[in-house]
């Protein structure tokens, strides 16, 4: 798994890349809290157009992180979802909790 950050606004812009599972969700936890912890943003954009797995670990994390921007007032905005994803996505209930948006660029125009 790869994770590129970005600070755009006061939005945190983070484009995944690879396999969210087991074996990644600590690299992802930690990486998304110090980006959190560090940067003075509302809001978080996750970029998952390259995400080619996910397990109910990950969504975990990502539910967590969702938690933690919401109660400081920010929204979460999902981009870039692959269907396979968004079925998923959309099993577990984040979709209808979270904002969708086809690119980052829509998703900082709504949220950030």
């Amino acid at each position: 798994m790869f994770i590129d950050l970005e600070v755009k606004n006061n939005s945190l812009v983070v484009r995944l890349n690879g396999e969210l599972d087991l074996r990644t969700i600590n690299y992802l936890r930690e990486t998304l809290e110090e980006a959190l912890d560090k940067s003075n943003v509302k809001h978080m954009i996750l970029n998952m157009y390259f995400v080619t797995f996910i397990d109910s670990s990950a969504l975990g994390v990502i539910l967590g992180r969702y938690k933690r921007v919401t109660q400081n007032g920010g929204k979460v905005a999902l981009v870039g979802i692959r269907p396979m994803i968004k079925r998923i996505l959309d099993l577990s209930g984040l979709l209808s909790i979270m904002y969708e948006f086809p690119s980052e660029q829509e998703a900082l125009e709504k949220i950030g």
